[in-house]
């Protein structure tokens, strides 16, 4: 099994495939209102880094960063139900992190839901804690807001 993680382009074929299965999991958790998800045409955007985890060649995984002026947002976080636990969304992140040193970046921020567990955990294990809204989000029932200092 060969596993690598690079930057894509959202329009590759097998990666919208698996972009829009999470836009369709996110929809069917949350609200519209309670949706933060970046379109396909918001992932292509010169601020955006999109990583693709890629498992024998299979689009497994994604994860982006977000570059802001002073801050770093990770973004379409999500690994495909048949490649769940096998590490993927911890190395798509540590990857989004060292890109983000990359840019000089010192903090990193982001939304995640209340519903997903799985990724809060994965975030508090990477050194991510709670904080307030930020940029353009407002505070809702379902959102939870983290950051990481780098």
């Amino acid at each position: 099994m060969t596993v690598s993680i690079e930057l894509e382009k959202p329009q590759t074929p097998d990666v919208e495939t698996l972009l829009r299965e999470s836009h369709t999991l996110m929809q069917a958790l949350f609200s519209p209102e309670e949706n933060h998800f970046l379109s396909l045409d918001e992932l292509a955007a010169d601020n955006i880094r999109l990583f693709i985890a890629r498992e024998d060649g299979v689009a497994a995984g994604s994860g982006a960063l977000k570059l802001m002026s002073d801050y770093g947002e990770v973004k379409s976080m999500y690994t495909h139900r048949d490649f769940r636990g096998r590490g993927l969304a911890g190395d798509i992140l540590t990857t989004i992190i060292d890109e983000a040193r990359k840019n000089g970046l010192s903090v990193l921020r982001l939304e995640t839901g209340d519903l997903l567990h799985e990724a809060q955990r994965l975030y508090s294990r990477h050194g991510f804690v709670e904080r307030g809204p930020f940029g353009e989000y407002l505070d809702n029932d379902s959102s939870i807001f983290l950051e990481m200092q780098l």
